[in-house]
């Protein structure tokens, strides 16, 4: 059966009429295959589109780390403001978007591997699409070197900590001390498995080393950067994917705070934002996992010159900051979950609060947002594409709104 691809879909899948899903495909192109279950699987491409080029990854076809490599780097980075521009449209959105800034290849500082064990040894890497199959990834084109360095490592963990049919998933994360690894569906700890463990996080030089819950040794805290303070984020903390992509949103972010004095950063984590905004304005710090804001806290008393940086402990989900709490403040940042922030953002346009900085990595959860601010007198200003997560059909971007001044 011949299909011609129309567009792509929000998972990078290049859809034909029907609709059928066709994975690395691109708009225009002719393709060929059968389908099941709405999907062709396996396509052949009869004619492709002057937008492709050759993977330069060896893993790419067996693969699912990446889903976009099959595309030039201008076509996806105008397919990302594309997807920004359709969300926003669908909420009756209109604004400047600039972008995307991306992240160059072998920048991914922070990755879940998984990992299984074999009669030779172990295998470690990334799932294939939709697959249970995990492909290993020798030649990487998305980690950074220092996480590739570690691949010894995490295959010896493996070896060590995987039961016979389990698999386990290692999240790694490369620190200005060295990598910092977490472990799950691992083997039940011990007393002697622990002392093999610590063995093996000091053979293969890894500053920290968690199995599920437990810190099983730091040899030296996994710090890192945010603005002039040096941070040591609890095991598993959220952190953005790319040092590149931080820097991005960061900028973007004081941008849109410009000259605040007070400025209220609502699910903070370990102070991505807060921290470098601290440079210049006193910050109130606002998340839900107080070991987050204990890092936070850390590295601003450790830190010099910066402001004042207050703190607390909330679910914003459930207990949104109220307008009488909200109005203090000259700015807010906030930065949620893909999910969003819908109770909070409520809370926001009853408040008077001239300027919003918004973060998110989900555009149609950011432009449902961003419409209750706007219904309630806001104005988007603009809005800026990161893409961090490159080849992939993850989008992120930042955003300023602002409240015209009330007439006397």
């Amino acid at each position: 059966m011949e299909y011609i691809i129309e567009r792509l879909g929000h998972q990078g899948d290049g859809i034909a009429p029907g609709p059928i899903f066709i994975p690395r495909t691109l708009p225009g192109e002719v393709v060929t295959g059968v389908a099941s279950g709405g999907r062709v699987d396996d396509p052949r491409i009869v004619t492709p589109s002057p937008d492709r080029i050759a993977p330069p990854c060896p893993h790419y076809k067996a693969c699912g780390g990446c889903a976009l490599q099959h595309a030039r780097d201008e076509f996806v980075a105008d397919w990302k403001v594309g997807v920004v521009r359709h969300a926003l449209t669908a909420q009756g959105l209109n604004t400047e978007i600039t972008g995307a800034e991306t992240s160059p290849a072998r920048s991914r500082r922070r990755a879940v591997l998984s990992g299984r064990r074999t009669k030779k040894g172990a295998l470690v890497g990334f799932h294939g699409r939709a697959s249970g199959v995990i492909t290993e990834i020798s030649q990487c084109h998305l980690l950074h070197p220092d996480l590739m360095a570690g691949m010894a490592a995490y295959q010896a963990l493996v070896i060590a900590g995987a039961s016979r049919k389990g698999e386990m998933a290692l999240t790694v994360t490369g620190s200005q001390a060295g990598l910092d690894v977490m472990v799950r569906g691992g083997k039940p700890l011990d007393g002697q498995m622990r002392i093999d463990l610590a063995g093996l996080a000091n053979q293969h030089d890894l500053a920290r080393l968690v199995w599920e819950d437990e810190v099983i040794v730091t040899r030296c805290p996994p710090v890192q950067s945010f603005g002039t303070a040096l941070v040591t984020p609890p095991p598993g903390a959220f952190l953005q994917a790319t040092v590149p992509g931080e820097q991005a949103l960061t900028r973007a972010v004081l941008r849109a705070v410009g000259k605040a004095n007070r400025v209220a950063d609502l699910f903070a984590g370990c102070g991505t934002f807060a921290l470098p905004l601290a440079q210049r304005a006193e910050v109130h710090a606002v998340e839900g996992v107080a070991g987050m804001l204990a890092a936070l806290d850390q590295g601003w008393r450790h830190a010099k010159g910066l402001k004042q940086i207050t703190h607390a402990t909330r679910d914003l989900f459930r207990r949104p900051l109220l307008p009488d709490e909200l109005d203090k403040f000259d700015a807010i940042v906030i930065d949620p979950p893909r999910a969003g922030a819908e109770a909070q953002m409520v809370e926001i346009a009853r408040a008077n609060v001239p300027t919003i900085a918004a973060v998110s990595c989900n555009p149609v959860t950011f432009a449902r947002d961003a419409r209750i601010l706007t219904d309630a007198g806001y104005r988007l200003d603009w809005v800026h594409v990161v893409d961090q997560f490159r080849w992939s059909p993850h989008v992120e971007l930042a955003a300023q709104l602002t409240r015209p001044a009330k007439k006397t």
